[in-house]
C-alpha cells in the first residue's frame, strides 16, 4: 500500500491504496464520493467517466498510481451547485430515467463541449457513442448536449 496525494475537484487529498487500485474504487470507497458510478469494469459502458486534466476517462482503467499530478474532476465538481449548462439542459429535457449513466453521460460531455462548443449532429452523436445507457435515453441526453452547446 502508498500513500497518494491527488487533487479531486480542486481540492488536495491524500489516499492510501495499492497502486493498481482502479481511480473509480479510490472516489467510491475511499473518499465516499458516490457520484461517479461502476458500470462495467472494463471500461464499455462509460458510467465511470470523469475528468482526468480536462479529458474524459474511465476511472475504472485508471490505477490511482498513474493519476499523478493530474487533476481529477467528477461530477460532483463540475459545478458546486448543479447548474452547469448541462446539468440544466438535462433537467429541461428531462434527460434522466433510472439515472445510473448520467453522471458519466454529463462527464463525457462536459470533455466533449469543452473542445467543440458548437457541434453538429454527427459530432454530438458520435462524442456520445462511448456511453451506453440502458433506458435508451439517447435522444434526449444529444438535445440537452446541443441545449448546454447554447450555453455555452
Amino acid at each position: 500500500m502508498a500513500s497518494y496525494n491527488i487533487k479531486i475537484n480542486g481540492q488536495q487529498k491524500t489516499v492510501d491504496a495499492d497502486p493498481d487500485t482502479p481511480m473509480l474504487w479510490v472516489l467510491r470507497d475511499k473518499l465516499d464520493m458516490k457520484g461517479t458510478k461502476f458500470g462495467c469494469g472494463i471500461g464499455q459502458c462509460g458510467a465511470c467517466t470523469v475528468h482526468l486534466d480536462g479529458n474524459a476517462v474511465r476511472s475504472c482503467q485508471i490505477p490511482v498510481s498513474a493519476v499523478g499530478g493530474n487533476s481529477i474532476t467528477t461530477i460532483e465538481g463540475l459545478s458546486e451547485k448543479g447548474d452547469h449548462p448541462l446539468q440544466e439542459a438535462w433537467k429541461k429535457h428531462d434527460v434522466p430515467q433510472c439515472g445510473y449513466c448520467q453522471a458519466g453521460q454529463i462527464m463525457n460531455a462536459a470533455a466533449f463541449l469543452s473542445k467543440n462548443t458548437n457541434p453538429t449532429y454527427q459530432e454530438i452523436q458520435d462524442a456520445t457513442n462511448g456511453n451506453l445507457c440502458r433506458c435508451g435515453t439517447y435522444n434526449k441526453i444529444k438535445a440537452a448536449i446541443a441545449t448546454a452547446a447554447e450555453q455555452l
